[in-house]
């Protein structure tokens, strides 16, 4: 647990580091923090962008979306491993995640399973978004990777944290799945951390537990949600679906919200027709619902289960 660092030495320390930092229009006053605290900082969030293209990527980054203003991180780490600086403060990049994980960062020890999300990630971690399409193909190359491993370095140093400090998203929130892809090897990257911070590598990671979707809660809220205004989250299990579908290129990350609204209803729609079913109007067999079939084929590819 810490006081957030200061831009400018936060700015330092990754310089010290041997990073190499890139700074992105009036990126220190640049921040959510007139929407919720920032701080105390307890890690080092590391997600992957969902995109491709380092100019188009720090946009989207830096301005966010109009359901989801920017900044979404404090900085982009591109394929060549230079790190652009986007914004500086509260930053939406990490959402509502598990406080049991919280614990385990704040301890050191190895996170827990995300099954809950009760706890305020964007106060409590610092967040880099890695270039990657985050299909579980596109590769991750070495200079990114030690890009990633000098950053954490950086930060830990400073905050007198060990490498067990760093957490992927995937450790924080339910239903996400970055960073992955060929090249990232998570428990590789913590051992490298450490070793630049003269400490031992931390124990290898336990396998996470699979989170579990409730059909009958899920077909509940794709019928309700739609029509409904405000955005209202009816079922949380929605948003391990909707990153599955994120990650299918089916459905914008912008509406990874937990709302079953419409344009989820179309996306799962898109699926359907995947797995070769047909018809979008109600009671066709594409239309939006999501059906015992296609939502397990969904979780085998994405890493979740399916319960009645």
């Amino acid at each position: 647990m810490a006081t957030p660092l200061t831009a400018a030495a936060f700015l330092k320390a990754l310089k010290d580091e041997g990073v190499t930092v890139k700074e992105v229009g009036s990126w220190r006053t640049h921040n959510r923090n007139s929407k919720g605290p920032w701080g105390p900082v307890n890690g080092v969030m590391i997600h992957h962008t969902v995109t491709s293209g380092t100019q188009s990527s720090i946009d989207i980054c830096r301005n966010g979306y109009p359901s989801l203003p920017g900044p979404l991180c404090h900085g982009v780490i591109d394929k060549e491993g230079v790190v652009h600086l986007v914004g500086y403060g509260r930053a939406n990049h990490a959402g509502l995640g598990d406080d049991d994980v919280l614990r385990a960062v704040i301890a050191e020890t190895a996170p827990l399973p995300d099954n809950e999300a009760n706890t305020d990630g964007n106060r409590h971690f610092y967040g880099f978004e890695c270039i990657n399409l985050g299909d579980g193909r596109d590769p991750w190359p070495e200079e990114q990777i030690e890009a990633i491993v000098r950053t954490i370095a950086a930060l830990c140093r400073a905050h007198g944290w060990s490498a067990r400090s760093a957490l992927r998203h995937l450790d924080w929130q339910p239903g996400k799945v970055d960073p992955r892809g060929p090249g990232m090897n998570w428990t590789d990257v913590l051992a490298r951390a450490a070793q630049r911070l003269g400490s031992k590598p931390p124990a290898k990671l336990p396998r996470p537990k699979k989170p579990t979707v409730s059909l009958s809660r899920l077909v509940a809220a794709a019928k309700h949600d739609p029509p409904a205004k405000g955005a209202p989250v009816t079922y949380s299990g929605t948003r391990i679906v909707e990153a599955a579908l994120v990650d299918e290129g089916l459905l914008a990350k912008k509406y990874l919200d937990g709302h079953y609204g419409t344009t989820t209803k179309t996306a799962m729609s898109e699926w359907q027709e995947r797995c070769g079913y047909h018809g979008r109007q109600p009671g066709q067999d594409a239309d939006g619902i999501p059906g015992k079939t296609t939502l397990t084929k969904l979780g085998r590819k994405h890493g979740f289960d399916v319960k009645d």
